[in-house]
């Protein structure tokens, strides 16, 4: 029988999922060890770009969710933050800077062509899911954040070296998320320690978090298979080819 952990052996066990957290993936190591081609920068930047205007809904439906009134009013800071609003552009915008400074257009991201059908798949999972469960089960499952100052503080010191033909404006998005992200991190921490008190809810709160590290390990499965295996969707068929980023591949 399972025992119940105390909040600081709770929050030790949460925090240590950061060993399966996707900057220990082949694909965000070589990112950093200045490996990635042009090509293969920019298919990264335009799949994420899916990700990242799905965030804002899956936060507008964890306030669909959510009863409480101080949560929401906390809460929705998230959203703004990435959709922007008053004289801040958000998130979002800050990611259409960084896909033009990679050398893409605002028309080839925003209107997804190059969007993986893996990387498509899993992150729809994640928007389904934070509409089906509780609101107290998709705020853990956010909780990825722990461990998201580490690696946007990574691209922030690796990227001007490995890649100079990135202009330090398109920068921007890193900087804005790690104080964001820390900010985040506390409430979302707060709800999951306070909530999640059985030694059964523990474990499910465990594994709700392990299920957004596999959303987020599964998107780099897919850009790895594509743009470092040549193995685009659909590459074995007949046809005409999946479009993908120009010079993804030798």
């Amino acid at each position: 029988m399972s025992l119940v952990l105390s909040r600081d052996d709770f929050e030790a066990a949460l925090r240590s999922k950061g060993a399966r957290y996707h900057i220990h993936h082949p694909f965000h190591q070589a990112m950093y060890a200045g490996e990635l081609s042009v090509g293969q920068i920019q298919g990264w930047v335009a799949n994420r770009y899916y990700y990242q205007v799905i965030i804002p809904q899956k936060d507008a439906a964890i306030l669909a969710n959510c009863p409480d009134r101080e949560v929401r009013q906390e809460w929705v800071q998230r959203i703004v933050d990435h959709d922007g609003a008053g004289t801040d552009p958000g998130g979002i915008e800050a990611w259409l800077l960084l896909a033009e400074a990679v050398g893409l257009s605002r028309d080839e991201v925003v209107d997804q062509r190059y969007v993986l059908p893996g990387v498509r798949f899993a992150v729809d999972a994640y928007l389904n899911f934070a509409r089906r469960a509780t609101w107290q089960e998709a705020a853990c499952s956010s909780l990825t954040e722990l461990f998201a100052p580490e690696i946007h503080q990574s691209r922030l010191d690796s990227w001007p070296d490995h890649y100079p033909w990135i202009s330090a404006t398109g920068l921007s998005y890193f900087r804005k998320r790690l104080s964001e992200a820390r900010r985040d991190v506390e409430h979302g921490l707060r709800i999951t320690l306070d909530h999640f008190q059985t030694a059964e809810q523990q474990a499910h709160a465990l594994g709700l978090l392990q299920f957004k590290l596999n959303i987020l390990w599964s998107m780099l499965d897919a850009m790895t298979l594509a743009y470092c295996h040549g193995e685009p969707p659909f590459h074995s068929c007949t046809g005409e080819a999946y479009p993908l980023p120009p010079g993804v591949l030798p």
